[in-house]
């Protein structure tokens, strides 16, 4: 359905054109699908109703159930990438789902396919290799899908600002649907890459194939994702937000679907697969190529390694072997459309609608585990979400984010400045206020900061008789500007304070390591001012 919902713009714009959906009756899909065609405010006809009219054409992306009944030229589009799949116990035996002659035989009497759409002339020759007459009437038009992808590629910094990504590497696991699929093969690789990846180097994000969604449902699929939602991983909307998340991504880890074809043919990054093979997966199908030619991930603790064993090339070639040149699939698709049904295409051109931005995660963590590391060059600090793993040095909570257990377990206990308020008659902490009262309200608290507006930090420290004042520099690469979470330097300087070295008394410098960056950070004594501040 949602491939459709890239095709039918080819008509916008033209009030000589209605659009009616309908569902085939016998798919294990259908809520789902026709729950998405209402929030769309579309029209929908009954099946009964729709198979008494005549249509001056009917567009499917699939050619399977009954849709031979609607009476009308029917046009066939790819249901996804590069036909890799056979579907064991449907239809012909070892043939590519959407080119299964089983279903796209059609007897006199029913309605006939005046266009099979297709995306590589690869693809009509394997039709035409297992039946001539349904491939008379393909033609290789592109795919839709693809021109979008390519449109929005210039966006992905904005994608990338609306996850919430920065400056971390963005790893997105993609799933196919049914038993061999990544969800149900590796149920728990998600949560054991969010428990694996520090938090302030990697985003996760999974992209569900709809299929799989509808069976499980949107509740049923979070629940059983909690762990990994709960440490921060987005789970993108199946219609057009998957795509978005795709070229925003630094890597892939894909089982045998044809989303990671989109990947690739946006940009060649690294990749790596999941799949285990089986009974779907079409040995030479471009999945089949590039699966055979790129890392193996074993274990989620050797996901650093498998992804530095990519080369580049796989993907860019297994783009090539499912999609024709992209640049002119809008085109030649309306052209063809418009010459079944007789009319002259509208005069205004049409082009690939970019991809709307993604939605940021639900769920944010508030509660780290901090894993502290002294080296030569600095501390080390590394984050991931409290439960996660391991206990660290100590455990950072922002209060008024994470939960009370959490806060009164805190070693370090920070608070962000709250939202301008509309009060007729305002209260509000003083940074120095609220640290002394956190220390006060939290006996098992060491240390209790306050992030200011300005960007610095005040931090008290349990047995200190001053307040530090804590500022991070940001680094400049090529011409970007790279910060980190105030709330990290907070750490870095939560472990200088605690440690048997002697405090400070003046002005200090550390260096905080994260990941392979570092960050100067000032810590020195606290002014009047910066105890004053409003947060």
């Amino acid at each position: 359905m949602y491939r459709l919902l890239d095709v039918l713009p080819v008509f916008s714009g033209d009030d000589r054109i209605s659009r009616l959906f309908t569902l085939v009756p016998g798919s294990d899909f259908g809520a789902d699908a026709l729950s998405a065609i209402d929030a769309l405010g579309a029209r929908t006809v009954p099946w009964s109703e729709a198979c008494g009219r005549t249509y001056d054409m009917v567009v499917a992306a699939s050619p399977k159930g009954d849709l031979r009944l609607l009476r009308g030229p029917h046009v066939l589009v790819p249901h996804g990438a590069g036909f890799n799949k056979s579907i064991p116990g449907e239809g012909s035996a070892d043939s590519a789902s959407g080119l299964d002659p089983a279903y796209l035989r059609r007897p006199d009497h029913d309605a006939p396919i005046a266009l099979h759409a297709l995306a590589h002339p690869d693809q009509v020759a394997r039709l035409a290799a297992t039946d001539p007459r349904a491939a008379r009437h393909a033609k290789v038009i592109g795919d839709l899908t693809l021109e979008r992808v390519l449109a929005s590629t210039s966006l992905r910094d904005r994608y990338r600002a609306a996850l919430g990504t920065g400056a971390r590497e963005l790893l997105v696991l993609v799933s196919t649907w049914g038993p061999e699929s990544l969800i149900r093969q590796h149920p728990g690789l998600p949560a054991r890459l969010a428990a694996q990846l520090p938090h302030d180097e990697y985003q996760l994000a999974l992209v569900v194939h709809p299929n799989e969604r509808g069976l499980l449902g949107t509740y049923e699929l979070t629940e059983r994702l909690a762990p990994a939602l709960d440490a921060g991983m987005i789970l993108p909307d199946p219609h057009e937000e998957w795509a978005s998340v795709l070229i925003a991504a630094d890597a892939l880890v894909t089982d045998h679907g044809s989303a990671a074809l989109y990947y690739c043919a946006a940009r060649d990054r690294p990749v790596v697969s999941v799949h285990r093979g089986g009974g779907e997966l079409i040995p030479g199908s471009p999945m089949g190529v590039l699966l055979d030619r790129i890392p193996q991930l074993g274990r989620a603790e050797n996901i650093a390694d498998a992804l530095r064993a990519y080369r580049p090339g796989p993907g860019h070639a297994a783009a090539e072997a499912a999609f024709a040149p992209p640049g002119d699939a809008v085109d030649r698709l309306r052209t063809e459309v418009y010459a079944l049904l007789g009319l002259a295409p509208p005069i205004h051109g049409f082009t690939p609608r970019p991809l709307p931005p993604p939605a940021p995660a639900t769920r944010v963590p508030a509660a780290f585990d901090v894993h502290v590391e002294t080296t030569a060059a600095g501390t080390r600090i590394t984050r991931h979400p409290a439960g996660t793993g391991p206990p660290g040095h100590h455990l950072a909570v922002e209060h008024g984010s994470a939960g009370e257990q959490l806060a009164r377990s805190a070693g370090l206990l920070y608070r962000r400045p709250l939202p301008a308020s509309t009060a007729p008659v305002d209260l509000a902490w003083t940074a120095d206020g609220w640290t002394r009262h956190a220390l006060s309200a939290y006996p098992n608290c060491r240390s209790a900061a306050a992030l200011l507006p300005s960007g610095r930090c005040l931090l008290r420290v349990r047995g200190h008789e001053q307040t530090y004042a804590v500022q991070v520099e940001p680094r400049s690469e090529e011409g970007r500007i790279v910060r980190i979470d105030p709330a990290v330097a907070l750490s870095a300087a939560h472990a200088r304070l605690v440690s048997p070295q002697p405090a400070p008394d003046s002005h200090t410098v550390l260096n905080c390591l994260i990941g392979e960056r570092t960050f100067r950070i000032t810590l020195r004594p606290a002014t009047d001012t910066e105890a004053t501040q409003v947060i």
